[in-house]
């Protein structure tokens, strides 16, 4: 019986040892995880409930923010263009889910004039085929296959009726790989991580009405790294020393206008001298924005939108104006009007532009939006 004893006490000493060593987790049945709830909801747009002679006329308004498209030549608006667009808004990445009949589609050199926009995007086509042109080259996409773009730079193509999904990013998400995607313009990815890429894209769009406020930024930063990681240097390009070098020079250019929004100084001659080039040099950076002075200016109007969006900013309108180099409110109210599509005081009065501290609340934020007011913040 003693040595039974003795068994039985260094089974306890043990037991005790191991609950010591190895310590439950965990927690208490009766303390439930707190319960994250979705933040996400969609922009939906769709021609369906239109009359049939008025829906692509309705598509065109819709797409004027981003491209002019065109009907083929066999086809009459008469016959109808049934089509939808859902767009959803995680802060610093938009996604769309898009079905459309066939249409040729134009970004023009005159479209990029009058455009602030500049992100890059991605497509990856459900169903249907495209043919886009860049600089005379022509990359034909379809089904299960991605393609990325810039909306930088001018391009022309055609897609058959198709559905599709679109990732539209800020340029600023890539400053320190602009030059890796830049040499990737209107490219079609393959290999390894872009069809992984894809698993993930698909992923996240199954997921979009349960995402958290948690989730948005991690996955902006996942999607960033995924899109690097399919790109490759352009090596194997003859003339990728020059064109490597004006990318970097550009984005020294952006990040220059950039830090000094608020300065007085910001002017070309300033910008030469800080960047070390001649004004023609400039100016042929600065063309396929519009203009050195427009890409200032349309930088410092979205900059004063965010300040008078800001409910913690309570300067005069005049003053945020003076603060962003307007010379007096009536300049600064014509330029803005003409920008957004509405006043200063409208715009402080309707908060419609997603600010990256708040990009987890978009809820009340996305009522009062519309698709062109998403992607005119998109990176601010």
């Amino acid at each position: 019986m003693d040595t039974k004893r003795q068994d039985q006490a260094l089974a306890r000493q043990q037991r005790d040892l191991d609950r010591r060593r190895w310590p439950r987790e965990g927690q208490p049945h009766n303390e439930a995880a707190p319960s994250l709830a979705p933040v996400l909801e969609p922009l939906p747009f769709s021609t369906l409930e239109l009359a049939p002679e008025g829906q692509f006329a309705a598509w065109q308004a819709h797409m004027a923010p981003l491209v002019e498209v065109r009907l083929p030549e066999d086809k009459s608006p008469d016959n109808g263009f049934p089509a939808d667009h859902t767009a959803w808004n995680l802060g610093g990445m938009l996604i769309v889910q898009q079905r459309a009949p066939a249409h040729s589609y134009m970004r023009s050199a005159a479209k990029l004039r009058s455009s602030s926009i500049d992100h890059w995007y991605i497509v990856l086509p459900r169903t249907g085929r495209s043919w886009t042109e860049v600089d005379r080259r022509v990359a034909e996409n379809q089904s299960g296959k991605l393609e990325i773009r810039s909306l930088g730079y001018p391009f022309r193509g055609r897609v058959t009726d198709s559905e599709s999904l679109f990732l539209y990013l800020p340029r600023d998400l890539f400053s320190d790989a602009a030059s890796t995607l830049d040499a990737k313009n209107n490219s079609i990815l393959s290999g390894n991580f872009a069809n992984l890429f894809v698993d993930y894209v698909n992923s996240i769009e199954a997921r979009l009405r349960s995402l958290t406020a948690e989730d948005l930024p991690r996955i902006i930063h996942a999607t960033r790294s995924m899109i690097i990681a399919c790109l490759a240097p352009p090596a194997e390009h003859a003339a990728a020393a020059e064109q490597l070098a004006s990318v970097a020079l550009m984005e020294r250019a952006r990040r220059y206008v950039q830090t000094n929004l608020d300065a007085a100084h910001l002017t070309p001659d300033s910008m030469c001298r800080a960047l070390g080039v001649s004004r023609s040099r400039l100016y042929q950076l600065f063309e396929p924005s519009g203009g050195v002075l427009h890409y200032i200016q349309s930088r410092r109007l979205l900059a004063a939108h965010v300040a008078l969006s800001d409910p913690a900013d309570s300067r005069r309108i005049v003053d945020i104006a003076e603060t962003f180099g307007f010379s007096s409110a009536a300049n600064f109210s014509r330029a803005f009007s003409k920008e957004f599509g509405y006043s200063p005081r409208e715009g402080r009065s309707t908060v419609v532009l997603p600010r990256p501290a708040h990009s987890v609340s978009l809820a009340e934020h996305e009522k009062a939006s519309s698709f062109e007011g998403w992607l005119k913040a998109l990176g601010s």
